[in-house]
């Protein structure tokens, strides 16, 4: 069996959800194109810091 790196994510779901609610207030609601790039990818990073939280807790 090979062996996998979990890799936990550099920020927490918490610094995360804060950007992506920032982004959103600058915004007013809607993103331009490449906002809309940021927030995906915020909103992927945010998910897999939330499931390495819930790993963490059990």
């Amino acid at each position: 069996m090979i062996p996998t790196e979990s890799r936990a994510p550099a920020r927490s779901a918490d610094e995360l959800n804060e950007q992506i609610r920032g982004l959103m207030a600058r915004s007013g609601g809607r993103l331009s194109d490449s906002q809309r790039r940021e927030y995906e990818v915020l909103v992927v990073e945010w998910a897999a810091a939330v499931r390495g939280e819930i790993v963490k807790a059990a």
